[in-house]
């Protein structure tokens, strides 16, 4: 007998919760925040009562350049893991995403493991979920079912690939982006899942009329990994490692570009975080890590590890001599090997990184 749809989808939601627990449990691959490092200079520190963490992205202000980034939701167990870290949301003052939300717009009984994200964080600052190909009334219903301040839109067309059950077929994206874009009522964050936007992408979207983008890059949760562990004979392999870190996407992007960059993959400590703001982006958003938590221990082991990670990316900006985080951009930082390769051979000055405290750039 065939599973209904809603099981089906059901259970791929639990799968990709339980791979992605299992990347957690394996330990984090170097990745390419590890080819960036900050040049110390010794009396560049300032006083930590002169640093203040607060963001100001398109149009709204955060308390701090971090966030917890969409995972999951859907089922009874995703439910639980929501439920924490909506908690540890609420009790630190980050914003968070949902997970993808189709599954709540297509099986009602569904929604409350979303919903939840409001419930136990009625006063935060929350984003709804969904794929890029949706509709403005999908979205206007996602937006409407958690009471979201701002609606990610997530593009994983190689995820899809990959997928058993997955699309086929990607064109008509950039038009659904810019209807959803258009009708929106709340901000429209538009990001990747783990395989980073290039800079032709991120110009795409701006003429698309999207104001964030969060490029989001290889280094972290796999979902090629993920979705060939799904497959009966995982024939897949081959693409692991596919696309983009958010560094190198961070270094592409255009030197005319508007948009504001978020950066996600891969960021597994506060100073991945303040490297990603020190290469351009507006906040960092973390995914893999917290979940190791939340799923361990639920809010009570996730909140103390939200509020070290705050102090110590304070502390970060106190010795770097920035008082806010887009200060960081003005910080020296060498970018070694495969990061040094990539922005050679996209006609990236790699060199003028290391100096950019001199030049006043």
């Amino acid at each position: 007998m065939t599973d209904d749809p809603t099981t089906v989808h059901k259970r791929r939601k639990d799968d990709h919760l339980s791979l992605a627990e299992q990347q957690q449990r394996e330990g984090g691959r170097p990745n390419d925040f590890d080819r960036i490092e900050f040049v110390h200079h010794a009396l560049a520190g300032i006083d930590a009562c002169d640093v203040a963490l607060e963001t100001d992205l398109a149009g709204f202000t955060w308390g701090a350049p971090l966030y917890i980034n969409g995972m999951t939701g859907g089922t009874e167990r995703t439910e639980r893991i929501n439920r924490a870290l909506a908690i540890a949301a609420s009790e630190t003052g980050l914003p968070i995403a949902s997970g993808s939300m189709s599954i709540a717009l297509t099986h009602q009984e569904t929604a409350d493991g979303f919903r939840v994200l409001r419930k136990e964080n009625p006063d935060g600052f929350v984003m709804a979920n969904l794929g890029a190909d949706k509709s403005p009334d999908d979205a206007r219903r996602a937006v409407e079912l958690i009471e979201a301040d701002a609606l990610q839109l997530h593009l994983n067309a190689v995820q899809e690939t990959v997928m058993p059950e997955g699309d086929r077929g990607f064109s008509h994206w950039p038009t659904a982006i810019e209807k959803i874009v258009a009708a929106a009522e709340v901000p429209v964050i538009v990001k990747e899942v783990g395989f980073g936007l290039s800079g032709r992408t991120q110009r795409t979207l701006q003429d698309l009329g999207v104001r964030i983008a969060d490029v989001s890059g290889a280094g972290g949760t796999d979902f090629v990994d993920i979705e060939n562990a799904r497959r009966e004979r995982q024939d897949y392999t081959f693409m692991r490692g596919f696309g983009q870190s958010a560094v190198v996407s961070l270094l592409d992007a255009p030197a005319e570009s508007r948009l504001v960059l978020l950066a996600s993959g891969g960021v597994r400590s506060p100073l991945d975080v303040v490297k990603a703001l020190a290469l351009g982006a507006r906040a960092a958003g973390v995914a893999g890590t917290f979940l190791r938590h939340a799923s361990e221990g639920g809010a009570e082991a996730l909140v103390p590890v939200v509020e070290r990670w705050l102090s110590q990316m304070e502390q970060l900006l106190v010795l770097l001599g920035a008082r806010t985080p887009t200060e960081l951009q003005s910080t020296d930082v060498l970018l070694r090997g495969s990061v040094r390769e990539f922005c050679e051979l996209r006609g990236i000055d790699a060199g003028g990184f290391a100096c950019r405290s001199m030049s006043g750039n």
